[in-house]
């Protein structure tokens, strides 16, 4: 990436098969933000007389820019496990058919066992949002599965 961090599209959030199914990609990454995007395909479509991109397709886009969003804060260990333990989605309107659809995270405040992101999701204004989020993330949770 131009800003020096790893590749969140060769690993991590982005490499999981929901996500890559999905069809997300990293647009720009570090510092605490995530922007990510996902081309319109008519697979997403939620309501097949508008031709919406279901209301899940947003929820995992904003759900994968916040945790990215933490994974790359510059007080985080890349490495370490996260986990989301909230996340609230603001609904204001459904995405425009035929549309690229883009999700911005911002990880503002970051603790020893808790991270908070702020996400929006938009097409080309990212003033005119699809939806909003709030998040807060745990840190440091197991990477492996338990005996």
């Amino acid at each position: 990436m131009a800003d020096g961090s790893t590749d969140p599209n060769d690993h991590g959030l982005l490499a999981s098969p929901h996500a890559s199914s999905l069809g997300l990609t990293a647009e720009k990454i570090g510092e605490g933000r995530a922007t990510i995007s996902i081309p319109y395909d008519e697979r997403l479509i939620g309501d097949p007389d508008t031709g919406v991109v279901h209301g899940g397709v947003l929820t995992t886009m904003l759900d994968n820019a916040s945790g990215i969003a933490v994974r790359y804060h510059p007080d985080s260990d890349v490495g370490a496990a996260i986990a989301t333990l909230d996340l609230r989605i603001d609904y204001m309107r459904g995405a425009r058919p035929g549309e690229t659809l883009y999700a911005e995270a911002h990880c503002y405040k970051r603790t020893r066992n808790v991270a908070f992101v702020r996400g929006v999701a938009y097409e080309t204004d990212r003033d005119d949002p699809i939806a909003t989020s709030t998040a807060a993330f745990m840190l440091g949770t197991r990477n492996t599965p338990r005996p």
